[in-house]
């Protein structure tokens, strides 16, 4: 599926305004896919029973149960122990993970890698906003991290943006670093962070992506929900007609030849060898996997993608 892009952002920057007008797009959207655990109260029924907010039937006390919850009626009137158990309304964490990184700022059509993952995260927030979720994530380039815990409420959705729009990779400070290392360690951050019961929604086009970032992917997909979301430009996957071409990334020029068929079908190779290894990880840890190329829709993307969770 390829949709060509509204221009919300220009292709190679973004801003609150853009962002902020994304609200509009997400109504259309949602993320809801049915029973979860938590641990506070929202909007998913779950089968966790507990401490909370409704109470759902007592049973003989248990040795362990906190002491707090004994039902004194039931007990007096059996004459044995009894502890009351709840049934909670719950919300839900959800996590976006914002690759900022420099293969990121990159395009031949439509908008930068990194535009298209500002506007993905975006809709995503304000989906899970309407829905009565709470908002967190990180942000993170080769050398700047950014954690945000989940929060409720539209200044959660705010909080994600401002620190989107004002991260320094926009304005070319950051210090490149092993891609690997940068990717890797934001994992492990995030699989600090994140709560079981959460949904966590990744949005990179993976570059460096390795074994090592993939067994952290399946940890957390063992007690979490996992969106997958690579995003790639058309030359990543295909090269141009037979020719010589130079590409500038505003401070360095490449000239290559494509004249070289075995160079052409190398390139094509490459691309579908990571895509596969990607498919392949999303499949082992059960998560949904999207595809998003920068000339595509985001929100349509989203739409489509997620129509049979």
């Amino acid at each position: 599926m390829s949709v060509v892009a509204e221009s919300i952002s220009s292709p190679a920057s973004i801003t609150t305004a853009g962002l902020i007008e994304l609200s509009q797009k997400s109504r259309g959207l949602s993320l809801k896919s049915g029973m979860i655990s938590a641990t506070q109260a929202g909007d998913y029924q779950s089968a966790f029973k507990g401490r909370g907010m409704e109470y759902d039937e007592s049973r003989l006390y248990q040795a362990g149960d906190d002491i707090r919850n004994i039902d004194w009626r039931v007990t007096a009137r059996s004459g044995k122990a009894h502890t009351k158990l709840f049934c909670e309304e719950r919300e839900r964490p959800v996590h976006i993970w914002v690759d900022f990184r420099a293969p990121m700022f990159f395009a031949t059509r439509g908008k930068f890698k990194a535009v298209i993952a500002a506007e993905l995260a975006s809709l995503f927030a304000w989906t899970a906003n309407r829905q009565g979720d709470r908002v967190g994530g990180v942000v993170f380039s080769d050398s700047v991290h950014h954690e945000l815990k989940p929060q409720r409420g539209k200044s959660a959705v705010l909080r994600l943006i401002k620190h989107m729009v004002e991260h320094p990779c926009w304005q070319q400070k950051d210090v490149i670093e092993e891609q690997q290392q940068g990717m890797l360690r934001s994992l492990i951050n995030l699989r600090r962070m994140t709560r079981p019961g959460s949904l966590v929604i990744l949005l990179s086009d993976f570059r460096g992506f390795d074994e090592k970032s993939r067994s952290h992917l399946i940890r957390l997909r063992q007690h979490n929900e996992l969106i997958m979301v690579h995003i790639y430009d058309w030359l990543e996957e295909f090269l141009p007609p037979a020719g010589n071409y130079r590409i500038r990334n505003g401070e360095q020029e490449l000239v290559f030849d494509t004249h070289n068929k075995n160079l052409v079908a190398d390139h094509a190779n490459k691309f579908k060898l990571h895509q596969d290894y990607l498919l392949k990880t999303a499949r082992s840890c059960h998560a949904n996997f999207l595809s998003c190329r920068t000339e595509d829709t985001p929100e349509i993307i989203i739409k489509e993608g997620l129509r049979s969770r």
